[in-house]
């Protein structure tokens, strides 16, 4: 996990929570690595108290460029846009980059991961759970509505399924990568909304 901000240290205890192993994190000051996993409770709270991952005593100090680089199952990019890049797409040890950050990787890093079989779950997709949860506010706030979190919860992981769903199945039809099937679904219910508005005949 790359960047352990809001959303990649909810990431890292979330993985941890369901038995998943994080075998590197990094932040602005520094990263550490263990093949074997971290013990992210203890990671979150080093990182708490030290203000950094940084100095952690139960794993490797890595450099900070090299955590996209480590042999990892998926690999989530949580930080800054422009991050897998043509350069360092070629040396990812991944199957899957899923993208919690906004626009982490070039078009170019794009097609070099596609061509090597490394599938990428779009930002618009991956990290679209926060501005879902806005919407079921604003709903909220409109209609009057009380929802418990549970209720948002179950709302938010009906929604999410329901996208990765059609996303994957509109993949499979038109044979393209999981981005471009993303950006089609979007357009066809931008043009299906235009359409039931007579914005265009």
């Amino acid at each position: 996990i790359q960047g352990l901000g809001n959303v990649g240290a909810v990431v890292a205890a979330e993985l941890h929570r369901r038995g998943a192993k994080v075998v590197a994190l990094n932040d602005v000051g520094g990263a550490i690595a263990d093949p074997s996993g971290l013990d992210i409770d203890a990671v979150l709270g080093w990182a708490r108290n030290e203000g950094s991952v940084a100095g952690f005593p139960g794993g490797e100090q890595i450099d900070r460029d090299e955590l996209l680089e480590q042999p990892c199952d998926v690999l989530v990019p949580a930080a800054l846009q422009n991050q897998i890049t043509a350069d360092n797409a070629p040396r990812l040890r991944c199957r899957l980059v899923a993208e919690a950050a906004n626009g982490p990787t070039t078009p170019e890093a794009d097609a070099i991961l596609q061509e090597r079989g490394i599938r990428v779950l779009p930002d618009v997709l991956t990290s679209g759970g926060g501005v879902t949860v806005s919407y079921f506010e604003w709903v909220q706030a409109h209609q009057k509505y009380v929802w418990t979190a549970v209720e948002i919860q179950e709302r938010l992981r009906a929604q999410i399924r329901a996208a990765l769903g059609e996303v994957v199945a509109t993949s499979d039809r038109l044979d393209v990568d999981f981005r471009t099937g993303a950006l089609s679904v979007a357009v066809r219910r931008v043009a299906e909304a235009a359409r039931l508005r007579a914005v265009y005949p």
